[in-house]
């Protein structure tokens, strides 16, 4: 069996999304004649709240190292974790590497720092090595235009070092192309030297079933009869404030369609732990929808939590970006939750077809940032589209089948045979 060393300083008991990329790659990797080996940072350097329920689902056969890492000051000068634990992954991913006989090294970002760790550990031991963008990372936010500003140095910064990192590559990954496509534009000399390929981040049927067995019970809301209750859970994309402010516009102006609706977002806040990082409730009330039809939790509440909420609703909300690239990875928690699914998303996103494909529900598609008027017109009667699908729904006919090709588990093996061919052109 070969042996592949990720790095990613999240790991459980972190709570943060893009730990399940690596975490689900870790389950299925050995079923695909890939031993992984976690190398991660101390969960007492974590900013966030630890999940432990989350760290339940970690088989117990998987190798985790972790390293040490610098905390943070006061004020705060330094939070990427990648930066502060920076000397040790290289530390000890060498270490790792030279004692383990490990074939191949990969690394998810962000922390979009720690792909040059990947470049350090290439040139120190020769390991062949892999990136894995969860997200863009030279890339454009709202803001970024401003000269001087954080954002703007920031993308500065990005566009100087991601060609350091990507320089000797020898696969990249992201969880749909555009996420990485403009990085072979950007470093041309890649095209004949790279192993690429697309893997969403899939689903994991055993997660819902986990929920039956740890006793977690819903304490957001409570159940209200006569009210139809969906759930959004999982962080606001900057691009994705648009076109939920022209949904909004459209309840306050439709508002007699919308009175037995509830709203609730969940784990939008602007940190992971600030209960009063609220990033919806002031939209909702310019107009005059807070705590009638939406609400928000902001704070990030444990995966199998969000789960929980998720199967206590009556459906769920999934509301994308304007960038075609972004494909939101709660799709597939939507999905196998098996409650029928309004979604708001771009039309090249690929969780579209994951949710047509699957039946569990039904999309208004968007084309971008210009298309905020016809959203906001048609959002109304695909909602009520949407209230004729969830009265007729049945959660036996959502197509698991159909759906299977986006489970984790075939998601890695794509993984796999990426790994496979990255590591034979190495030695070719």
């Amino acid at each position: 069996m070969k042996r592949v060393l990720i790095i990613s300083p999240h790991f459980p008991p972190s709570n943060l999304a893009a730990v399940h990329r690596t975490r689900l790659f870790a389950l299925h990797l050995p079923t695909f004649n890939w031993e992984p080996v976690i190398l991660t940072v101390h969960e007492q350097y974590y900013e966030e709240k630890p999940d432990w329920n989350l760290a339940k689902l970690i088989p117990s056969t998987l190798r985790v190292e972790k390293v040490r890492a610098f905390g943070i000051t006061k004020p705060r000068l330094v939070g990427d974790i990648g930066l502060r634990a920076f000397v040790q992954l290289v530390r000890k991913g060498r270490e790792i590497i030279e004692k383990d006989k490990i074939d191949f090294l990969y690394i998810p970002i962000p922390s979009f720092y720690v792909s040059l760790v990947a470049r350090i550990l290439h040139r120190q031991t020769g390991i062949p090595y892999g990136i894995d963008y969860i997200d863009p990372w030279v890339h454009r936010f709202p803001g970024s235009e401003k000269l001087f500003s954080r954002h703007w140095f920031s993308m500065r910064l990005a566009a100087f070092l991601e060609p350091i990192a990507v320089k000797k590559a020898r696969l990249i990954t992201g969880v749909a192309e555009g996420y990485y496509a403009d990085v072979l534009k950007r470093n041309p000399r890649l095209a004949n030297t790279v192993v690429t390929g697309a893997m969403p981040y899939g689903g994991e049927q055993s997660d819902h079933d986990a929920i039956s067995v740890i006793d977690i019970q819903p304490y957001l809301f409570d159940k209200k009869t006569g009210k139809i209750q969906l759930v959004y859970a999982g962080a606001m994309l900057p691009r994705a404030y648009e076109p939920l402010r022209a949904i909004m516009r459209a309840i306050q102006t439709n508002r007699s369609v919308f009175e037995q609706v509830e709203f609730h977002f969940i784990g939008t806040g602007k940190t992971p732990n600030d209960p009063n990082g609220f990033n919806v409730r002031q939209l909702a009330q310019q107009h005059d929808l807070w705590e009638t039809i939406v609400f928000e939790y902001p704070r990030r509440i444990p995966y199998l939590d969000v789960l929980v909420h998720l199967s206590a609703a009556d459906g769920v909300f999934v509301l994308g970006s304007t960038e075609p690239h972004y494909t939101p990875s709660k799709m597939y928690q939507a999905v196998l939750s098996k409650k029928p699914v309004a979604a708001v998303l771009h039309r090249d996103s690929t969780a579209v077809k994951v949710l047509v494909e699957s039946g569990a529900g039904i999309a208004l598609t968007m084309t971008g940032d210009g298309d905020m008027p016809a959203v906001e017109e048609k959002f109304t009667g695909f909602f009520i589209s949407y209230l004729k699908f969830l009265k007729q729904f049945n959660p036996e006919r959502v197509n698991l089948a159909e759906f299977d090709k986006y489970s984790a588990k075939k998601v890695t093996g794509v993984l796999a045979g990426l790994l496979d061919e990255a590591l034979h052109k190495q030695t070719v």
